[in-house]
């Protein structure tokens, strides 16, 4: 029996409830809000773009637990069933 097709909100509701969606976007919220704070002035472009790039990594590293908290509590939330850990 061949598969369905997927539809546009399989890939939604993909996205929505997996945890590195929420890793990447604190990670890429951290290097917007962090880099203009911490690079001295004269740093050239290409040092702005690999501290952005570093605090990006660092950013998605720490947000794993967070993450998770979020995924939890959105599915809690939207589909009513708690998770097991």
């Amino acid at each position: 029996m061949p598969e369905k097709p997927k539809k546009l909100s399989y890939y939604f509701f993909f996205v929505l409830f997996h945890p590195d969606s929420y890793r990447i976007l604190l990670g890429f919220l951290a290097a917007i809000l962090l880099t203009p704070r911490i690079a001295p002035p004269d740093l050239s472009t290409a040092g702005r773009a690999m501290l952005y790039v570093m605090l990006a990594c660092i950013g998605y590293a720490i947000a794993a637990k967070p993450a998770v908290w979020i995924t939890r509590a959105l599915k809690k939330w939207l589909l009513g069933e708690v998770p097991k850990k």
